[in-house]
């Protein structure tokens, strides 16, 4: 198993595999995974049974966390709890961001993007 990743070696696995998402670490406790949204995109995810935690690495929109709304921007770090309905929107540059399930994720369909 992997113990060092780089961000832009991720990039280009996830953009060669022609996909929104890609895990790129699974562990019981934890998995992550590199999610990028194009400019003016729409973020289709729903809410999972994992606590997430969110580093963006780069762009620029804002999030929706239950009742709550922000801008996000490069540095911000986002948690969100299991359950709770949540979306990025307004994506105004291509957003990047890492993402971190803890417990890891299961999947609700089975399927990845």
């Amino acid at each position: 198993m992997p113990h060092f990743f780089h961000i832009d070696d991720l990039d280009r696995e996830r953009a060669t595999a022609g996909k929104r998402y890609l895990e790129f670490l699974r562990v019981p406790a934890v998995s992550a995974g590199v999610y990028v949204l194009p400019k003016g995109g729409v973020d289709p995810q729903k809410p999972h049974r994992e606590d997430e935690m969110y580093y963006v690495v780069r762009g620029r929109a804002r999030m929706q966390t239950g009742s709550d709304h922000a801008e996000v921007r490069a540095g911000s770090v986002i948690f969100v709890e299991a359950e709770l309905e949540h979306r990025f929107y307004d994506i105004e540059e291509e957003l990047e961001v890492l993402v971190f399930f803890a417990p890891a994720e299961q999947e609700y369909d089975g399927k990845k993007e």
